[in-house]
C-alpha cells in the first residue's frame, strides 16, 4: 500500500501562519505559528478548552479560521480545502464506525464516500482489515467488537484512502491498557511502515511520551512550549514527570470546569470504549 504523496511537499506536512479562531468575544485559538515534520507521531497537548479540538478542526477544514492559514499537506487550508481533504485521514473522539454493519460493511461504506475505483476498493479493504489485525472478525457485525477493535477498525477507514496525514483526538479513550498499546503499535506501524504523518490530541501522558516524537502544549489558544518528551522534562528538573511538565505548561483553572457538551462527549467516549 502506498501513502498518497503531496504534489507540493515542502519540509512540513502542517505548518500555520498566525492561525487564530475566535467564536464572539472567545480567543480559542491565537495565532498560532506550528510546523509538524513528516513522518512524525506530534501530539497536541492542554487543558479542555486550551484550542485542541478547535485546532483540528481547522487543519481538516471543518471550521474556517478566523484570520491566518494552514498548509496541510503542501495545501492551503483556505485556497485548497478539497485538495487537503484528499490528503488526510481524520478520526474523531465520538465513534464513527457504524455498529449495525459489519466490518467489511464500515470500511466499503468509507470507500464510497472516499470516491476509490470499485476495481481497487476489494484490495485495499483487504489490506486495511489485515493491517489493523481484523481480517478474522470482518463479516461480524462491529457492535460485537471490542473497544480497542472499534478503534482498529475507525483507523482503518481513515487509512483506507491512503492519505499522508493522520488526525487523531483522543484517539485511546477510555481503551484498557491492552487494547492502548495495540492501537500505539499500529500508530507507529503506519509511520514506519508507509511514511504516514500523524497529530493526536490526548491528556494520556504516558501515550504522549511513549507514542509522540515532539509535544506542543496549548494553554489559552496559544503554544506554551514545543519540544520532545524527553527534553521537555529536562527542562522542568531532573526527576521531572510529564505529569509535571503538562501542569507547568498548560496548567490553568480557568477551564477546571468544562461545558456540559464536552462532559456528556468525554464520558459517552468512555463508556462506549469501556
Amino acid at each position: 500500500m502506498n501513502v498518497i504523496t503531496s504534489e507540493n511537499n515542502g519540509l512540513f506536512a502542517i505548518k500555520t501562519s498566525q492561525l487564530t479562531r475566535q467564536f464572539g468575544h472567545l480567543i480559542a485559538v491565537d495565532h498560532i505559528e506550528l510546523t509538524v515534520p513528516y513522518k512524525s507521531i506530534f501530539g497536541l497537548l492542554g487543558t479542555n478548552g486550551a484550542g485542541k479540538s478547535t485546532m483540528i478542526k481547522m487543519l481538516t477544514t471543518l471550521l474556517p479560521p478566523t484570520s491566518g492559514t494552514a498548509e496541510v499537506g503542501g495545501f492551503d487550508i483556505i485556497k485548497s480545502p478539497a485538495k487537503v481533504r484528499r490528503h488526510i485521514g481524520y478520526v474523531p473522539q465520538l465513534l464513527s464506525a457504524d455498529g449495525a454493519l459489519t466490518g467489511y460493511e464500515n470500511l466499503l461504506l468509507s470507500a464510497r464516500l472516499y470516491g476509490l475505483k470499485s476495481a481497487e476498493t476489494r484490495s485495499q479493504i483487504k489490506d486495511a482489515l489485515a493491517f489493523m489485525g481484523l481480517a478474522e472478525v470482518a463479516t461480524k457485525l462491529v457492535r460485537t467488537y471490542s473497544g480497542g477493535m472499534i478503534r482498529r477498525l475507525e483507523l482503518a477507514q481513515a487509512m483506507l484512502h491512503r492519505p499522508a496525514i493522520l488526525f487523531l483526538d483522543e484517539p485511546t479513550i477510555g481503551l484498557d491498557p491492552v487494547a492502548r498499546h495495540l492501537v500505539w503499535d499500529r500508530l507507529r506501524d503506519l509511520r514506519r511502515d508507509y511514511g504516514m504523518t500523524v497529530l493526536i490530541t490526548t491528556h494520556d501522558m504516558e501515550e504522549a511520551e511513549t507514542l509522540c516524537d515532539t509535544l506542543a502544549i496549548l494553554q489559552s489558544g496559544r503554544v506554551s512550549v514545543v519540544g520532545t518528551p524527553a527534553d521537555l522534562r529536562l527542562g522542568i528538573g531532573v526527576d521531572a514527570t510529564m505529569d509535571d511538565v503538562f501542569i507547568h505548561y498548560a496548567g490553568n483553572l480557568q477551564h477546571e470546569g468544562d461545558s456540559y457538551s464536552n462532559v456528556a462527549q468525554s464520558r459517552h467516549s468512555t463508556q462506549r470504549f469501556g
